[in-house]
């Protein structure tokens, strides 16, 4: 479909604007992919607040202008769906990881954090990054520790003495 100029600079502009909110992005190549598993992709994406978008790479390149994603010009061969992550990281990286498991034809080209570009085969590490809601348990988990081994030896206290008194009593028992 042919656009005008117009057409190209909104697209632009907006692939801009979700650039600018992103947190990663990652680009993979969906050629061969059917209709029915991409559908079934888009709406995983959704509930996962990922933006998924296809965009001509000349218009990328422009809208990534800019942005933490600037780094990612020299990928940008051949078709490309792009996957921002809004909110956590590691999702469009854990989403494209486990959509390539079941889709041979799905193809992960690179991944961009933070204005690095990240080769392909580090897309485990992105993937690997804890969802906010298991950073959140970590940190609880790392905070209470202190408490509760203060508890413990608290507890502990009462409990010794109490040996110590039966061991004397004991003791006792066996002089007399």
């Amino acid at each position: 479909m042919a656009l005008n100029l117009e057409d190209k600079k909104a697209i632009v502009a907006e692939v801009n604007e979700t650039a600018g909110n992103a947190l990663s992005l990652v680009i993979a190549d969906a050629r061969g992919v059917n209709v029915t598993d991409m559908t079934e992709l888009r709406a995983k994406a959704r509930e996962q607040k990922i933006d998924l978008r296809v965009v001509r790479n000349t218009l990328a390149k422009r809208a990534f202008e800019g942005t933490d994603f600037e780094c990612v010009s020299d990928v940008l061969t051949g078709p490309s769906l792009f996957g921002f992550s809004m909110e956590d990281p590691g999702a469009a990286a854990r989403l494209f990881k486990e959509f390539a498991k079941t889709n041979d034809k799905f193809e992960i080209k690179a991944l961009s954090v933070s204005g690095q570009l990240l080769d392909k085969a580090q897309v485990d590490v992105l993937a690997n990054l804890p969802t906010l809601e298991q950073a959140l348990g970590q940190l609880a988990s790392v905070m209470i520790a202190p408490v509760s081994k203060l508890v413990r030896t608290l507890n502990d206290v009462p409990s010794k003495v109490t040996r110590v008194v039966a061991a004397v009593r004991d003791q006792k028992q066996e002089a007399a």
